[in-house]
């Protein structure tokens, strides 16, 4: 229950950790898997709910940065194996993208830039600024998940898949180029490219279940 204070604006919560290990420290036992599931889908719908419900710049900044706070591997304990076309797997999905092109500037960068002109109208739903250099792409991933707390999270999921589709036009044209100097690495590039395709095709799939009212 939050609390009011004369003269002072109240702020929710931040949302609540739910790691295993916390859920285990709680209980004595290890949870069995419905109680995962049940946290995983809780603490997808609270950090949401959270976002949306603040209004606050700060709020959402923190819930953009949330793996900067909690780690990706916390992230990935609740949400890393819930469906695609579920709330948690959709966040799992934002989160790790967002991870991928703080990592990974420069081939983030390289690829999208690769896949703009194979997948123009991709790229004008994403949104990216030109060029699409490393820092028009660290803030992409940002504002899609600004998106989320503070605008529609129907088309910020859309940005996403259109983002996701570009890298993968990107991937697949760089993949035939190396293909001609390393064959095994041009398979490697040619199947991220198809992984990034599947995530693609996820988040769009989740944007439709959110505007269904059925992604929880």
């Amino acid at each position: 229950m939050q609390v009011s204070t004369p003269g002072r604006r109240d702020r929710p919560r931040r949302p609540a950790h739910f790691s295993l290990a916390a859920m285990e420290a709680m209980g004595g036992t290890s949870p069995g898997p419905a109680e995962v599931t049940e946290a995983a889908h809780a603490s997808a719908a609270a950090v949401v709910g959270v976002g949306r419900a603040a209004r606050d710049p700060e709020v959402t900044a923190r819930l953009v940065a949330l793996v900067d706070e909690l780690g990706l591997d916390t992230i990935a304990s609740l949400w890393s194996a819930r469906p695609a076309g579920s709330l948690p797997g959709a966040l799992w999905r934002l989160y790790v993208l967002r991870e991928w092109v703080r990592r990974s500037p420069v081939t983030a960068s390289r690829e999208y830039a690769a896949g703009m002109r194979l997948a123009e109208a991709n790229h004008v739903i994403a949104g990216v600024a030109e060029p699409p250099g490393p820092a028009e792409l660290s803030a992409l991933v940002d504002a899609i998940l600004t998106g989320v707390y503070e605008g529609d999270l129907g088309v910020a999921l859309e940005r996403a898949g259109a983002f996701c589709r570009v890298i993968s036009a990107g991937r697949a044209e760089l993949a035939h180029e190396s293909d001609l100097a390393d064959p095994q690495r041009g398979r490697a590039e040619t199947e991220q490219a198809a992984t990034m395709l599947t995530t693609a095709t996820d988040l769009e799939r989740a944007a439709a279940s959110w505007r269904a009212g059925s992604l929880i």
